[in-house]
């Protein structure tokens, strides 16, 4: 075998591994992003600890479930709407959120949140006429 030859098939093999481990971080981080997003399905934190501050939204019977959590997320009650979208996905609450006007506070949770716009009420908050 000549030098040329040998040089060649060790950059190709070299190409290859360094594919392999991009290839195999790619999915080391695809799977840790997974989990932390589907950890935040179930276990989302509210955006501020104890008392936070009190915000005024309008649940319009017109709207979806991506409209509120836009309107939330604007609100600075959610950190993202799609994660809200899911959520609500999959709770209880799912095509039961009622129109109206909301007091909703930034340390509530989602859940907590989709509580009270269904109706429900939720300590210390409630629909306001």
């Amino acid at each position: 075998m000549s030098a040329s030859k040998i040089v060649l098939r060790i950059v190709g093999i070299s190409f290859t591994v360094l594919v392999f481990v991009v290839v195999v971080y790619g999915l080391y981080q695809i799977g840790i992003y997974s989990y932390s997003y589907g950890y935040r399905v179930f276990a989302e934190p509210p955006m501020e600890q104890e008392d936070g501050s009190d915000k005024l939204v309008q649940v319009k019977s017109s709207m979806r479930a991506q409209d509120v959590g836009q309107m939330l997320e604007e609100k600075g009650l959610i950190r993202d709407k799609w994660l809200f979208v899911l959520q609500l996905k999959l709770s209880e609450y799912n095509g039961n959120l009622q129109p109206g006007y909301y007091t909703l506070n930034t340390s509530m949770t989602a859940h907590e949140m989709m509580q009270v716009m269904s109706g429900e009420e939720a300590e210390g908050t409630g629909k306001t006429d």
